[in-house]
């Protein structure tokens, strides 16, 4: 996406600079562009208020693919053939220089907070550089839809997507223009857009993290062709070319409705996303752009100057949109949901400065002058050679404490992540407990003829009766909770949902592995149904004890979630609810960087909440009637 925002900051024109020194703008892109931004910003700053919104990366694909498209034939038509290295050259004027200062001012801000920031910054800094982000990231595991702590540089992936085809198409192009016929050149762009478009929806897998799909050059590609493909198809003879003049204002504007539609409703993880949504919205985006640069009232309002305004400052505005917040967070982490409205609000204001020097004082001069001009400029700032002097002084050194201290960011980056680290040692836990758990299954079967004697009343059940099932939270506190019921079985994962745990239980039960007593630490990572928690319970039968273990974490179903537990635990007798959140919410201190995974302390808080639930299950009164086993009684 970042790309074709980059060229969104130039005046868009019908003619290469190179070919004509007359340009005219294209009506409506800046507008486009300038929803367009807003849409991935309200993304990534408000997810839950524009869930759709990361569409605005496809709506650029498809500006980015109309217009380089558009530039590359008008050239060859009026010189009979393309400049391919004066082409790669200005696209590298407008990508870099703007790059250069993202990548050294907010390496070195967190190489200053330190701690998690700085993970995996190294191999950012080197899919960045090469323009191969999408793909190091894909090799790397890394999500984009992770909510989990975020690589500084994601959003550069995007222009890695866009950097590739421009390498690229132009030599595809000179194959296409070879063609004769221009309705067979467009039928072939159209047949690569939909080869993309196919191999995404093949490869997507319903349920999986997309990220492989909507990451790939491969893949998601089609919109970028979708752009070319209508430049191609505006490129006719001008008797052909005034369309629909009296519909195409409003068909521009039902499909502008729908590109809105989609930011608002599409889901980022839903099937019909990447099985044939994106393409919708890169369809509609064709529409809008058609309707808009043919002329008239419509590509007149979607340039209405607050969005214009935006729009010419897009490249930047992308660039440090996503840096600046996780710096943010990184500096002042909020655990608490409802006070996270600020960091967005001040990362908006920093984002918007930024992007407003980078176009003044960055984009616009090496865009009219080239690089070398604007050094020659920048030098003769002052007639006064004392205040160049100290200017360029004052340049040299901050270039040099900005590259120092991206070299120490790389340098000082740990392996992995706090949180990443509490999940290892509960990991390792969960293993030891694991192997006691068999050598204790071994000595059950050998006494197995034995009589036990009895539990002393109200005793709190011993490890060796307890079974637990959970997500990362639960693996990361594995130390403490095997401290604290030894011979506790442990069944715990990473991205593990509350709808994995009746498959899980039933194969416990299946096999003899399911204890009298079992506790559920699921909902980090998604909402729970109803239907999930009434599996659970059939599964656990009259006889077995539950504590169901509620979340933390800043995510909008947590509420939901824990909700959903207390009801839950409050209308069933052998069901206690183990309330982690408020635990917890005083103590964020002894968490991850994530604010999410316990260490050491917070695993003590963790075992000591289960315990307390279990005390409370201890203390129930049996059942005055059969059919009140597993139902809760009346509380005083």
């Amino acid at each position: 996406m970042t790309s074709s925002i980059a060229i969104s900051s130039a005046p868009a024109t019908s003619l290469p600079a190179a070919a004509s020194s007359v340009t005219h703008r294209l009506a409506g892109l800046d507008g486009l562009r300038a929803i367009a931004v807003i849409a991935v910003v309200v993304y990534h700053f408000f997810p839950s208020a524009l869930p759709g919104g990361f569409i605005g990366v496809d709506v650029f694909f498809v500006i980015s693919g109309f217009l380089i498209t558009g530039l590359l034939v008008a050239e060859h038509q009026r010189f009979g053939h393309l400049s391919l290295a004066r082409f790669w050259q200005r696209r590298v004027r407008r990508l870099v220089p703007p790059l250069i200062p993202l990548v050294l001012i907010c390496c070195t801000v967190a190489w200053l907070i330190g701690g998690d920031i700085l993970v995996g910054i190294g191999w950012q800094l080197a899919g960045a550089s090469t323009f191969s982000y999408n793909w190091v990231s894909i090799a790397s595991d890394a999500s984009y839809f992770s909510s989990g702590q975020p690589e500084l540089f994601r959003n550069l992936w995007s222009l890695a997507v866009e950097e590739q085809f421009y390498l690229l198409w132009p030599l595809a192009l000179l194959a296409v223009l070879l063609i004769r016929k221009p309705r067979l050149r467009l039928v072939v762009v159209c047949v690569a857009a939909l080869a993309s478009a196919a191999s995404m929806a093949m490869l997507y897998q319903p349920g999986a993290d997309p990220t492989r799909v909507y990451y790939g050059s491969d893949t998601h590609s089609f919109g970028l062709l979708i752009g070319a493909a209508l430049a191609m198809l505006l490129r006719r003879p001008s008797s052909q070319r005034n369309e629909l003049p009296r519909i195409r204002p409003w068909l521009g504007l039902v499909a502008l409705l729908g590109v809105v539609g989609a930011a608002i409703w599409l889901p980022d993880d839903g099937t019909v996303t990447y099985r044939g949504g994106l393409v919708v919205v890169c369809l509609l985006t064709a529409v809008v752009i058609w309707a808009g640069v043919r002329g008239g009232r419509f590509g007149r309002a979607l340039d209405w100057r607050p969005l214009r305004y935006i729009g010419e400052r897009s490249y930047g505005i992308y660039l440090w949109h996503w840096p600046v917040i996780v710096l943010l967070l990184a500096a002042w982490p909020t655990p608490d949901a409802a006070s996270v409205a600020w960091p967005p609000l001040i990362a908006i204001a920093v984002t918007l400065l930024a992007a407003a020097c980078s176009y003044r004082w960055l984009e616009q001069p090496i865009r009219r002058l080239g690089l070398r001009g604007t050094l020659r400029i920048v030098t003769r700032l002052s007639d006064g050679s004392r205040l160049r002097t100290q200017f360029i002084v004052a340049t040299a050194v901050a270039a040099l404490f900005l590259t120092a201290g991206t070299t120490a960011a790389i340098a000082s980056a740990p392996s992995m992540s706090s949180a990443q680290a509490a999940i290892e040692r509960g990991q390792r836990a969960a293993d030891a407990a694991a192997r006691a758990a068999e050598k204790a299954a071994e000595e059950a079967a050998r006494q197995a003829a034995r009589r036990q004697a009895p539990a002393p009343a109200g005793a709190i059940p011993t490890g060796d009766k307890i079974t637990a099932v959970g997500d990362s939270v639960m693996l990361a506190a594995a130390p403490e909770l095997q401290a604290s019921f030894p011979g506790i079985a442990i069944d715990a994962a990473v991205s593990r949902s509350m709808q994995t745990a009746p498959a899980i239980l039933t194969s416990l039960a299946d096999t003899g592995q399911l204890r009298p007593v079992v506790l559920v630490g699921l909902g980090t990572n998604g909402p729970i149904d109803e239907a999930d928690l009434a599996a659970i319970e059939s599964i656990l039968g009259p006889d077995r004890e539950l504590v169901v273990i509620n979340t933390f974490a800043d995510r909008d179903w947590i509420a939901g979630v824990n909700q959903a537990l207390a009801e839950f635990s409050a209308e069933h007798r052998l069901v206690e609810l183990a309330d982690w959140s408020t635990a917890i919410a005083p103590h964020t201190d002894v968490l991850a960087e994530d604010n999410i995974h316990p260490g050491p302390t917070g695993g003590r808080i963790y075992a000591d909440c289960v315990a307390a639930a279990l005390e409370r299950l201890t203390d129930l009164p049996p059942p005055k009637q059969p059919t009140e086993i597993r139902k809760r009684p009346p509380r005083d």
